[in-house]
C-alpha cells in the first residue's frame, strides 16, 4: 500500500509539470493498479473466516493448541494448494483456488449428506420391520390364549364332576355312621349310669363313717397341740428378745463409728479446701514471681547493654585519642613531654568501669538468688501438689468407705425393721392360731380323711440366722455387687453394639439398666459420672465422623428416653391415683379383669418401653450433661464437614477462562471439566455424610439441621466471595456457578425431604445473584423488577455492589442503566444511618438450631418396642431382667 501511494504521488507531480489534465491520468493509474492486483490475488479472507469455512477439509488441524496463522498454514498444506500467500491478518489466494476449495468442501458435505440419508433410511426400515414383527407376535399370542382357555375350561368341568361325586359318597357314609354311633351311645350311657349309682351309694356310707372317726381324732390332737404350742411360744419370745437386744447394741456401736467417720470426713474436706486454696495462692505467687523475674531480667539485660555500649564508646574514644597523639608526635618531634592522655579523664573512666563491674556482679548475684528462690518455691509447690493429690485420693477412698458404710447401715436398719416386725407379729399370730385354727380335710387314696397339721414354728427368722452365723468376708455386699454390674454395663456399652430395628442398642440397654436399678430415684450414685466419662473418652477423636455419628445416635435416643420418663419431684404428672374399690361379686371381678386386660392391651406399647419416674438431682444433672454432649457432637460433625468443603468452595466460585478463538474450544472444555470436578467432590462429601448418618440411624431432625447449616455455609462463602472479587462477578462465572447449583438441587431431590428438608432454600442469596448475572439486556430492566421479581431477598447495598462490579466477558453487554444505579445510591444514602443496612456481607450461623423438644417430637415411643438389649449382658445372670 505504501508503494502504491508513492507511485500515485509521482504521477501527480508529473501532471503538474505537463499540460495534461490530472483527473484523467489519476483515474487510469488507479484502475491499472486494481487490475494488476486482481490478476495476482483476487481472493482475500481473514483467518477466522477461512478456518470457519474450510476447517471441514482437515479437522485434525484444529485439535492442537496452535495459533491462527499456523492453523491456516497447516490447513493449506493438508489440502495441497500452491501459489497462496499468508499475510498478517488475511490469506491471499489466486484466481480459481477459492472455487477449488469450495468444490472440495461441497464434496465433503455431499458425502456426509449421503451418509445421513443412508442412516435415516435404515432407521425407517428397521422401525417398520419391528412394527410388523410386533403385530405378528400379538396375533400369535391371541390365538394361543384362545386355545389355552378352551383346554382349561374342559379340565375345569372334569374337576367339578369329580368333586360332586366325592361329596355325594361322603354324605351317604356319614349318615350311616351317625345312626350307628347314636345307638351305641344310648346303650353305653344306660349301663354306666347304673354302675355309677351303685358306686355313689357305697361311697356315701363309707364317707359318713370316716367323718365320725376324723372328728374324734381331731379333738384329741388339738388338745395335745395347744399345750405344746404355749410352751414353745414362751421360750421363743424370751430367746428372740435376748438376740434382738444384742443386735441393737451392735447397731448403736456401728452408728457411733459412722458418726466418727462423718466427722473425720468433714475434717478432711476442710483440709482439702485449705490445700486447694493454698495451691491456688502458690500458683498465683509463682506466676507473680515469674513475671517479676522476667521483668528484672529484662531490666538487667538493658542495663548491661547500656554499660557495654558506654564501655565500647569510651574505649573507642581512648583509641582515637591515642592515634591522634601519635600523629601529633610524628608531626612535631622537636617538642618533648607533651601530655597526650588526660589522666583525670582516665581515672574517671576507671572508676566508672569499676562501678559498672560491681553493679554487674551484684545483678548476677541477685539473679542467682532469684533462681534459687524459684527452685525452692517449685519444690515446695510440687510437694504440696503431691500432698493435695494424696489428700484427694484419701478423700475418694473415704467417700467410697462412707458409701459402703451407709449401705451397710441401711441394710442393718432394714434387717432391724424385719426383726422388729417378726417379734411384734409372732405373738399375735400365735394367739390367733390358738383361738381359731382352720381345719382343711385331705382326701387320701385309701378313702380316709386327715386333718392338716399345722407346721412347727421357726425358732428364729432367717435374716437373724444369716446375720448371726454368716461371715461378711465371704459374702459380697450389695454395693460391691452393684459396682460389678455397673462395670459390666460400662465395658459392654463401650463397644459398638450396633442397632436393632433402626434404634441404637447401647442407649436402650443403658436406659433399661438405670430404670431397673432405680438410679433415677437415688440421691447419690456414680453411674451417671461413669457414663459421662465413657461418652467423653469415646468422642476424643474428633475426625472420625462415623464414630461421632454412632454416639450422636445413642446420646440423642437416650436423651429422648430420659425426657419422656424423668419428672421432677412435685411435678403435676406424678400425682398418685387412688385405686378403685375391689368388687365383691363374681361378675364384678370378671368385669374388672376384662377392663384391666383391655387397658393393658391399649397401653402395652407405652408401659413396655417408658415408665414415669420421679427424678432426683443426679438424674436431672445427667440429663443436662447428656444434652450438652448431643450439642457438642453435633457441632463437631458440622465443623468437620465445613472444613472439608471450605477449600472446595474457594475453587468453585470462579469459572475457568475460555479461549477467544473457536478452534480452541475443545482444549477449553478439558479445563472446564477439571473445574467441575470440584462441584462433584462437594456432592461426594455430602453423599458420604448422608450415608454415615443413615447407617448410624441418626434422627432425621438432626440430619436436617446439619445439612441446613452446611448449605447456609455454602451460600455465605459463595455470595461473599462474589461480592468481594470482581473477577467472579461476570457472565461466564454466573453460568458456571448456576450449573454447580443445579447439581446441588439434584442432590437435594435425591436425598428427599426427610434429610434435605429446607436446605435448598438456604442458598437463595447466591441463587438470586447468579440468576441476575446470567440475564441478557440488563440495561432494559427497571429497579422495581430487580427488587420485587428477580432479587427480592438481596439488599440495596448488595445489588449495587453486584451491578457496579458486573462485566460481560462473553457477549460484551452492558450492566443496568444509570437510572437504576442512581435510585440505588439514593436509597443507600437514606439507609446510611442504619448499621445493619450498611453491611452487605453475610454472616455464618454456628449456633445449635435444635432443642430437646425437637428430638422428643421427632421420635416415638413405639419405635423402641421391638428393640432387644445387648446379647453380651443377657448371658450374665445379674442382667436377667433385660429378658423380661
Amino acid at each position: 500500500m505504501r508503494s502504491k501511494f508513492c507511485c500515485c504521488c509521482w504521477h501527480f507531480r508529473l501532471l503538474q509539470t505537463s499540460n495534461i489534465s490530472p483527473n484523467i491520468v489519476f483515474s487510469q493509474g488507479v484502475m491499472e493498479a486494481i487490475r494488476i492486483s486482481c490478476a495476482g490475488y483476487p481472493t482475500r479472507r481473514t483467518f477466522l473466516e477461512f478456518i470457519d469455512r474450510f476447517g471441514i477439509l482437515a479437522p485434525d488441524v484444529l485439535t492442537g493448541s496452535s495459533d491462527e496463522i499456523t492453523a491456516v498454514r497447516r490447513l493449506l498444506e493438508k489440502v495441497d494448494l500452491q501459489g497462496y500467500q499468508v499475510g498478517k491478518t488475511k490469506v491471499f489466494l489466486r484466481s480459481g483456488q477459492m472455487a477449488e476449495l469450495d468444490a472440495r468442501r461441497n464434496e465433503v458435505l455431499g458425502r456426509s449428506a449421503n451418509l445421513i440419508q443412508r442412516k435415516v433410511r435404515s432407521f425407517l426400515a428397521k422401525k417398520s420391520f419391528i412394527a410388523l414383527r410386533r403385530s405378528a407376535v400379538q396375533i400369535q399370542t391371541v390365538c394361543r390364549g384362545e386355545l389355552a382357555r378352551r383346554v382349561y375350561q374342559g379340565l375345569r368341568r372334569e374337576a367339578a364332576s369329580l368333586k360332586i361325586q366325592t361329596r355325594y359318597r361322603m354324605h351317604n357314609a356319614r349318615k350311616a355312621y351317625t345312626e350307628l354311633s347314636a345307638s351305641a351311645l344310648t346303650i353305653q350311657s344306660s349301663l354306666r349310669g347304673m354302675a355309677a349309682r351303685k358306686e355313689i351309694h357305697f361311697r356315701r356310707q363309707t364317707r359318713a363313717a370316716i367323718i365320725i372317726q376324723t372328728r374324734c381324732r381331731q379333738f384329741l390332737a388339738r388338745l395335745d397341740y395347744s399345750r405344746t404350742r404355749k410352751a414353745a411360744i414362751t421360750t421363743q419370745c424370751f430367746w428372740r428378745g435376748k438376740v434382738a437386744r444384742k443386735e441393737l447394741r451392735k447397731l448403736k456401736l456401728a452408728a457411733r463409728e459412722t458418726g466418727a467417720l462423718q466427722a473425720a470426713k468433714n475434717k478432711l474436706e476442710k483440709q482439702v479446701e485449705e490445700l486447694t486454696w493454698r495451691l491456688q495462692l502458690e500458683k498465683r505467687m509463682r506466676a507473680d514471681l515469674e513475671e517479676s523475674k522476667s521483668q528484672e531480667n529484662a531490666k538487667l539485660q538493658a542495663a548491661l547493654q547500656e554499660v557495654q555500649q558506654q564501655y565500647k564508646e569510651t574505649k573507642d574514644t581512648l583509641v582515637k585519642e591515642r592515634e591522634a597523639a601519635k600523629k601529633v608526635a610524628e608531626i612535631a618531634p622537636v617538642i618533648k613531654e607533651v601530655p597526650v592522655i588526660d589522666t583525670e579523664l582516665m581515672n574517671k573512666l576507671r572508676d566508672e568501669n569499676d562501678k559498672l563491674k560491681t553493679l554487674v556482679s551484684s545483678l548476677e548475684k541477685k539473679i542467682d538468688d532469684t533462681e534459687k528462690k524459684y527452685d525452692e518455691t517449685n519444690k515446695i509447690s510440687e510437694e504440696r501438689l503431691k500432698k493435695a493429690m494424696d489428700a484427694e485420693s484419701k478423700i475418694d477412698d473415704l467417700n467410697m468407705a462412707m458409701l459402703r458404710l451407709q449401705e451397710k447401715i441401711s441394710n442393718m436398719e432394714t434387717d432391724e425393721k424385719v426383726q422388729r416386725q417378726a417379734l411384734l407379729s409372732t405373738p399375735v399370730r400365735s394367739m390367733s392360731e390358738h383361738l381359731s385354727i382352720p381345719i382343711v380335710p385331705k382326701n387320701l387314696e385309701n378313702g380316709y380323711h386327715e386333718a392338716e397339721e399345722p407346721k412347727e414354728p421357726q425358732s428364729a427368722p432367717p435374716a437373724l440366722k444369716d446375720y448371726g452365723n454368716g461371715d461378711p468376708k465371704l459374702k459380697k455386699s450389695s454395693a460391691e455387687k452393684q459396682q460389678e454390674n455397673v462395670d459390666a454395663l460400662i465395658d459392654c456399652v463401650a463397644k459398638n453394639l450396633g442397632y436393632c430395628e433402626g434404634k441404637p442398642v447401647a442407649a436402650f440397654t443403658i436406659y433399661k439398666c438405670l430404670l431397673h436399678w432405680k438410679s433415677f430415684e437415688a440421691e447419690k450414685t456414680s453411674v451417671f459420672d461413669r457414663l459421662i466419662q465413657l461418652i467423653g473418652s469415646a468422642i476424643e477423636n474428633e475426625e472420625d465422623n462415623d464414630n461421632l455419628a454412632y454416639w450422636l445416635s445413642n446420646t440423642s435416643s437416650l436423651l429422648f428416653l430420659l425426657q419422656r420418663s424423668l419428672k421432677a419431684a412435685g411435678a403435676p404428672g406424678t400425682v398418685s391415683r387412688k385405686k378403685p374399690p375391689q368388687p365383691t361379686s363374681l361378675f364384678g371381678r370378671m368385669a374388672q379383669g376384662l377392663r384391666s386386660a383391655s387397658f393393658a392391651n391399649m397401653h402395652v406399647e407405652a408401659t413396655d418401653v417408658v415408665r414415669q419416674v420421679e427424678a432426683k438431682y443426679p438424674a436431672l444433672l445427667f440429663k443436662q450433661q447428656l444434652t450438652a454432649y448431643v450439642e457438642k457432637i453435633y457441632g463437631i460433625i458440622r465443623d468437620n464437614i465445613k472444613k472439608e468443603l471450605s477449600s472446595l468452595i474457594s475453587l468453585c466460585i470462579q469459572a475457568p477462562r475460555t479461549m477467544k478463538a473457536s478452534m480452541l474450544r475443545i482444549s477449553g472444555r478439558s479445563s472446564g471439566q477439571t473445574q467441575s470436578n470440584h462441584w462433584q467432590k462437594i456432592i461426594e462429601n455430602l453423599d458420604i455424610l448422608l450415608k454415615i448418618l443413615q447407617d448410624n440411624h441418626v434422627p432425621p431432625v438432626l440430619a436436617q439441621k446439619i445439612f441446613t447449616q452446611i448449605f447456609s455455609y455454602i451460600n455465605v462463602q459463595l455470595f461473599n466471595s462474589l461480592l468481594l472479587r470482581r473477577e467472579c462477578c461476570s457472565f461466564s462465572n454466573g453460568e458456571y456457578v448456576k450449573a454447580g447449583l443445579a447439581e446441588l438441587e439434584l442432590w437435594c431431590a435425591k436425598a428427599t425431604s426427610e434429610y434435605a428438608a429446607s436446605s435448598w432454600d438456604e442458598i437463595r442469596h447466591i441463587r438470586q445473584a447468579v440468576g441476575f448475572l446470567v440475564i441478557f439486556q440488563k440495561f432494559r430492566i427497571s429497579y422495581d423488577e430487580i427488587v420485587h421479581d428477580l432479587c427480592p431477598i438481596l439488599s440495596v447495598q448488595q445489588l449495587y455492589r453486584i451491578c457496579t462490579q458486573y462485566w460481560d466477558d462473553k457477549y460484551n453487554t452492558q450492566s443496568v442503566s444509570s437510572d437504576v444505579l442512581s435510585n440505588m445510591r439514593v436509597l443507600m444514602t437514606e439507609d446510611s444511618n442504619n448499621a445493619e443496612s450498611s453491611s452487605f456481607l453475610l454472616d455464618d450461623n454456628s449456633s445449635i438450631p435444635f432443642s430437646v423438644e425437637d428430638i422428643t417430637n421427632a421420635i416415638q415411643e413405639k419405635d423402641f418396642s421391638d428393640v432387644k438389649p445387648a446379647e453380651e449382658l443377657l448371658e450374665n445372670p445379674a442382667f436377667q431382667f433385660l429378658q423380661d
